[in-house]
């Protein structure tokens, strides 16, 4: 066979395994040394592409796809800098857990390390932040070759999909000429509808000896802690509650927890922690004897604090899978079981529990008296905090919100109270960036058909600006309320604050731009409100009407920051005074 057709045969193997695999969607950045690989998996019928010129913005796009969708999802580029570019969205996405398959093309080990053109060192370029990498071999077509192929494949997505999902990356050297022959027979090779070495998983679970071990730590302890930060189990809110409601302890809820909103039991679920936790005196009241965790630390600060304060308190961390995640470096039990079945085995435990504890209904009390506190408004001009709680008041049934990083949510976490609206909450806090931030909201509106809703400051916004060109490109709809107070609003509340000589230049960071002219630029609405009543009538209207509508909400960050210690002081006087 000649070139061309072990390079075709060799690559639409590869393709049609991943395919065979469950893999249907790829993001494609343009490139001439990527050529057999775009063409190939723009070729497959089961497959959907996207193609985004900017390699950033395209691998935060593929990565808010499978956020969504929980399955993996391919990024296609060219050598060079192309892939250097991939590179704060794939270590976002190994913190994060998200399934990537990253596909470089590079050139053949001949052109290395003799300053050829466009020619880096991609062998491990991604270091510790994938799940694994390997050097694909040069094509072929024999039998023996396509069998790699296809196993290196069907391996690519299971290991970014199985265990702890994250990024899997395959390096492919090429030869000239490298357009693909797509008139040859049997292009995709014989797969006999049976994937490559396709594996079972079954479900991790403690035997009944260390269930009952574990049980008998907590089983005479009344002052007991539910934890819920990050995480994408949709199964774990019917679970989790029950086992809170047969324990009678509360769950502290994150708001990327996904417990917050939905059809599930929420008389056990505290949502206002954060804002609880900002009094030191309410801190040592709130003492617990255990406390249980599942998904990541949540986003919370002051429940940092929290832990810092009480690490005597014996803390157990649930893991689908192995892993440490516990920022604090206290002593800590971990059990590495699904969650959802580790709730439901220790409810079955704890079914006959008699607490005479008022320890839940305080908490219970306290969330009403700040649930009532945070709603309460003294005028009709908006502010930060504000414009996120009237965003979640008149959000629609089944929406998902993604939420840009440093106010924004906080914001939220703030304000978003327990509801039955079915809200799925993403943001991209395994790094807690703001680079690629809308790519990824807008790679969520390419993946369902509810509304999708991004709430982010300007800074944020600015730094992914030109990722609306896939908006316009693919007819996405998204709603994206923007906050704008002129630069980075998180460090008025910094001790950096403080240093007035060069705070603004070093922190503050005012951009000083119109956001409308660039919105006009990608065929976008734009919208401009000054008060709660415009806010909500534009956001009714951007919801109807679909496509890109950006409805910029303009506040002061000095403002801001008075705003909100003043309202975080009112609430701690309330619960202390328990009015």
């Amino acid at each position: 066979m000649n070139h061309t057709e072990n390079l075709t045969r060799y690559i639409a193997n590869f393709v049609d395994e991943l395919v065979c695999s469950g893999l249907t969607q790829v993001v494609i950045s343009p490139g001439s040394r990527s050529t057999p690989l775009a063409i190939l998996f723009s070729e497959h019928e089961k497959i959907k592409k996207y193609v985004l010129i900017d390699e950033r913005s395209a691998a935060y796009f593929a990565l808010g796809i499978a956020k969504e969708t929980n399955k993996a999802v391919a990024i296609v580029c060219t050598s060079g800098t192309a892939a250097a570019n991939y590179f704060p969205a794939i270590v976002e996405a190994y913190y994060a857990r998200i399934p990537l398959v990253v596909l470089t093309a590079d050139r053949p080990h001949e052109l290395r390390g003799i300053g050829a053109n466009q020619t880096i060192n991609q062998m491990n370029m991604y270091g510790d932040f994938v799940k694994e990498f390997h050097e694909m071999a040069p094509p072929e077509s024999t039998k023996q070759m396509l069998r790699y192929v296809r196993g290196r494949a069907a391996r690519a997505v299971r290991e970014a999909e199985h265990g702890n999902p994250g990024p899997v990356h395959l390096n492919f050297p090429f030869r000239e000429p490298l357009l693909p022959d797509l008139s040859l027979e049997n292009l995709w090779g014989e797969n006999n509808g049976s994937c490559y070495n396709f594996a079972y998983e079954g479900t991790k679970r403690l035997d009944q000896n260390q269930l009952k071990s574990l049980y008998a730590k907590i089983a005479d302890k009344q002052r007991g802690l539910i934890v819920c930060g990050s995480q994408f189990n949709q199964e774990l809110g019917e679970q989790i509650t029950l086992l809170s409601s047969r324990l009678k302890v509360p769950i502290l809820a994150d708001p990327l927890s996904q417990l917050r909103s939905g059809t599930h039991e929420k008389a056990t679920i505290i949502s206002t922690y954060d804002a609880l936790f900002k009094s030191e005196q309410l801190r040592n009241q709130l003492k617990p004897d255990y406390i249980i965790r599942f998904g990541a630390m949540p986003l919370s600060k002051t429940f940092l604090f929290f832990l810092q304060e009480h690490e005597d308190v014996l803390q157990i961390v649930v893991e689908d899978y192995e892993d440490m995640r516990e920022p604090t470096n206290h002593s800590s039990e971990f059990v590495f079981a699904n969650g959802s079945s580790f709730c439901k085995e220790l409810a079955y435990l704890s079914e006959h529990v008699q607490s005479t504890s008022d320890w839940l209904s305080k908490w219970q009390q306290m969330e009403e008296i700040a649930s009532i506190t945070l709603s309460q408004t003294n005028n009709e001009k908006l502010t930060e905090g504000e414009a996120v709680r009237e965003l979640m008041n008149v959000i629609p049934y089944k929406s998902r919100v993604f939420v840009g990083n440093s106010m924004p949510i906080r914001d939220v976490d703030t304000f978003f109270f327990p509801t039955d609206k079915e809200i799925i909450v993403h943001a991209n806090r395994g790094v807690s960036g703001i680079d690629g931030t809308v790519s990824s909201a807008l790679g969520v509106a390419a993946s369902t058909n509810q509304p999708v809703t991004l709430v982010i400051g300007d800074l944020s916004f600015y730094h992914d600006l030109n990722s609306l060109l896939a908006a316009k490109h693919y007819q996405l709809t998204i709603t994206i309320l923007l906050i704008n107070n002129n630069g980075g609003g998180i460090f008025s509340f910094l001790p950096q604050s403080k240093e007035e000589k060069h705070f603004e230049a070093l922190f503050g960071t005012p951009l000083d731009i119109s956001f409308e002219k660039a919105i006009s630029m990608y065929e976008g609405n734009y919208e401009l409100v000054h008060t709660k009543q415009t806010l909500k009538e534009s956001l009714a209207s951007a919801y109807k009407k679909g496509g890109l509508s950006v409805i910029e909400v303009q506040t002061d960050r000095n403002e801001n920051v008075v705003w909100h210690r003043e309202l975080w002081e009112k609430l701690e006087q309330r619960l202390l005074n328990n009015e």
